[in-house]
């Protein structure tokens, strides 16, 4: 009889760690679905902010061929006003064929004011007596 009084019954602690398990599951899943959220929002910011760098590069290109616009226009008045005085002078037409063949074409003008490119950096000249690296010479056995 001292055997039943000395067996103490179990208690287990399986329905404590399944209301844990639950719990964790919950958590993961509200986890999973809020940076789901943001990924999708962070997905709209991009291409919003794609979308503005594509609108702010056609109004940079607008502007770009407005101010090419604007200097042929310039350098075509320019050149129309270099060559009225010749014409109204009334004079040899030597003189006048000279001036006008000494005049770059107006072709030639709009290209030289309208350059968009820098121009290329200049590579330093190589030395003549320039040695071999040491370092790099292949040295077989």
């Amino acid at each position: 009889m001292g055997d039943n009084a000395a067996v103490k019954p179990k208690r287990t602690l399986l329905p404590v760690l399944t209301v844990l398990f639950l719990i964790s599951y919950g958590l993961l899943t509200t986890l999973v679905m809020e940076q789901g959220r943001t990924i999708a929002s962070q997905r709209g910011l991009i291409q919003s902010l794609f979308n503005d760098s594509a609108q702010l590069t056609g109004l940079k290109a607008k502007a770009v061929q407005k101010q090419q616009a604007d200097a042929r226009a310039q350098a075509k008045a320019q050149a129309q006003m270099k060559t009225r005085p010749t014409q109204g002078t009334g004079g040899d037409s030597e003189a006048q064929t000279s001036r006008s063949q000494a005049a770059p074409p107006a072709g030639a003008k709009n290209h030289s004011t309208s350059k968009l490119r820098r121009p290329l950096p200049q590579k330093p000249p190589k030395d003549t007596s320039d040695e071999m690296d040491v370092r790099r010479t292949l040295i077989s056995i």
